[in-house]
């Protein structure tokens, strides 16, 4: 069983374990172990978003790392796309973010990416785990001129800010669009709002003065009715909002209406394809995406392979079989031509890039998927065994997919965190599902229920 790490790193309340400077501290440690491989000066990059807590772990980290005979390069805010991309370009052997993505500014969490760019692998998190608890490296004291050195990066935002403007296409400029952008207070409050002006578009920012605290409070890709209702008042071409780490991104059209990450991949997906450039005229998707994507792909000649839940089983499925586009729902677009993660900013900018080269509307692109009704609950539960092992659950959901015979989709699954079950269930008529999912919520309780 794991301690630490969960599908995004190592996460929880700021100053309570293992959110800790202490271990902040070893992982440092351990993290910088495991990068001296080769006989050369180590370097680890680390970035932050902006909670408060954010100084206490940065200086806990950075004492790790040096303590082992490893350099630091601080990057301070930073989306953590950002991270990834500088981890990669300046052959760092390691990047560090230290956030906690969406949550509210209590939480923080600490990502790592290997020198490649790619989040660390499950068996190199188990290895820093070991390392930590198993007190392996515990006398290992680099002294004089072999302790590490940290140094600020000061042309860190520069450099991201040019590779996020390249990515964009050189014949296209957003001269003329309006766009209200939110920042959620978070990593992206300087860097997104420079890239947008400086590529010709007028901007309105929402979400761009953090005080440590009011990171994701009622803004960013979580909360968007301000953005919403920004976009009507400033009678904007569309909206954008970022979470707290930027790796996210959704989006609201030029109505006021929200527009998500499967609409978002349908409309990118047609367009990759319709350049030829779709690797193996596939989009890689998670199972809690809209049964729509296929209904809206398949007429193209597309397919969508689905992955469990998190990010990083999109990416590892597409590195797997050299797919080269794929997200979730929530807005993690990774477009693994230009980056090697969700990068929100990246994702706004190809967006913007259909619109402007086909001439349509956010909401006129949006029309190429519908939408099905999905209706999800939660069941507290008081284990968790094989749901096959559960007979009277397992026969009736077989009985179900039979009744619904491809009109619709059961999706039946434990929570990674807490002691839930969670029922999703997508069809044509809300009030049919909704009443297929209350009698699997009933059995549920029946069976292996338990208390909230």
């Amino acid at each position: 069983m794991r301690k630490l790490f969960g599908t995004d790193g190592v996460r929880g309340i700021a100053n309570i374990d293992p959110m800790t400077a202490e271990m902040a501290l070893h992982i440092g440690r351990a993290t910088a172990f495991i990068c001296k491989e080769k006989e050369h000066r180590h370097r680890i990059i680390i970035g932050k978003d902006t909670r408060l807590s954010g100084y206490m772990l940065e200086s806990a980290l950075v004492s790790g790392i040096c303590s082992m005979g490893v350099d630091v390069l601080l990057i301070g805010p930073m989306p953590t796309p950002g991270i990834a991309f500088l981890t990669r370009s300046m052959r760092a052997d390691a990047g560090m973010v230290i956030s906690a993505s969406h949550n509210p500014f209590q939480d923080n969490g600490i990502k790592i990416f290997s020198r490649d760019g790619f989040k660390l692998p499950d068996q190199l998190e188990e290895t820093i785990e070991k390392l930590i608890f198993n007190d392996t490296i515990k006398g290992l004291r680099p002294t004089a001129d072999e302790v590490g050195k940290a140094f600020r990066m000061e042309d860190a935002n520069g450099r991201y800010i040019v590779f996020l403007k390249n990515t964009f296409p050189q014949h296209l400029a957003l001269d003329g669009l309006k766009l209200v952008i939110d920042c959620a207070n978070g990593a992206a409050y300087k860097i997104a709002p420079a890239v947008f002006t400086e590529l010709g578009a007028e901007i309105i920012t929402l979400g761009v003065n953090p005080d440590g605290k009011n990171i994701n409070d009622g803004c960013g890709s979580l909360y968007p009715k301000k953005l919403q209702q920004a976009v009507i008042e400033h009678e904007a071409n569309l909206g954008i909002a970022f979470d707290g780490d930027a790796d996210r991104v959704i989006f609201v059209d030029e109505y006021g209406k929200v527009v998500d990450g499967d609409q978002i991949m349908t409309i990118c997906a047609l367009e990759l394809a319709r350049q030829g450039q779709l690797a193996a005229n596939t989009l890689v998707a998670t199972v809690m995406s809209n049964m729509g994507l296929e209904k809206a792909l398949a007429p193209h000649g597309l397919k969508v392979v689905r992955t469990q839940v998190g990010d990083r089983y999109v990416v590892e499925e597409m590195r797997r079989h050299g797919y080269n586009f794929g997200g979730e729902q929530s807005g993690h677009l990774i477009f693994m031509d230009h980056n090697t993660t969700g990068d929100g900013i990246l994702s706004a900018l190809q967006l913007l890039a259909v619109m402007i080269s086909s001439g349509r509307t956010l909401s006129e692109l949006a029309r190429v998927m519908e939408i099905f009704p999905q209706v999800m609950k939660n069941v507290p539960v008081n284990s968790k065994p094989p749901l096959d092992q559960v007979e009277p659950l397992a026969r009736r959901i077989r009985e179900i997919e039979t009744e619904i015979n491809g009109r619709g989709r059961v999706l039946v699954r434990y929570s990674g965190t807490e002691n839930k079950l969670r029922i999703m269930m997508e069809g044509e008529n809300d009030q049919v599902i909704t009443a297929y999912v209350d009698e699997l919520v009933e059995l549920v309780e029946k069976t292996i229920g338990g208390h909230d």
